[in-house]
């Protein structure tokens, strides 16, 4: 009897891994950023991290806007993810009011940009008024 669901994708943990894939392309979307960056090893592995500041709310909503984007992932990510990649989600605000199924087609649309090397502009902040 053969299983049909796809390989389980490896979780980025460590905060070395996360800042490697900040340099790499950046796709902004109203629910979240996607970064994705190209695996130096290259052994094919889709590698994936969720990450959700404080900033967002507190404990509750932060955990469940992770477990929306945990369940885009791993629904997405096999069919339309780059292969020996490391891909990031970061949650935006307005991420967690967000309709799931708007968020699976921007979580597509992201990718695809992704993948066929279209990044956004990095946007400078603005120092802190003093």
């Amino acid at each position: 009897m053969s299983d049909s669901s796809p390989p389980p994708l490896a979780v980025l943990r460590k905060r070395s891994d996360f800042l490697a894939a900040n340099r790499g392309l950046r796709v902004a979307r109203a629910g979240f950023v996607l970064l994705v960056r190209r695996d130096a090893a290259d052994d094919g592995a889709m590698r994936f991290g969720i990450t959700v500041t404080k900033k967002i709310g507190g404990a509750v909503i932060r955990n469940r806007m992770k477990r929306r984007f945990r369940e885009l992932v791993r629904e997405l990510l096999p069919v339309h993810g780059i292969a020996g990649a490391d891909h990031v989600l970061i949650g935006r605000e307005g991420g967690i009011e967000r309709d799931f199924a708007l968020l699976r087609g921007e979580l597509i649309s992201a990718l695809d940009r992704a993948t066929a090397g279209k990044g956004d502009p990095l946007r400078r902040r603005k120092p802190p008024a003093k």
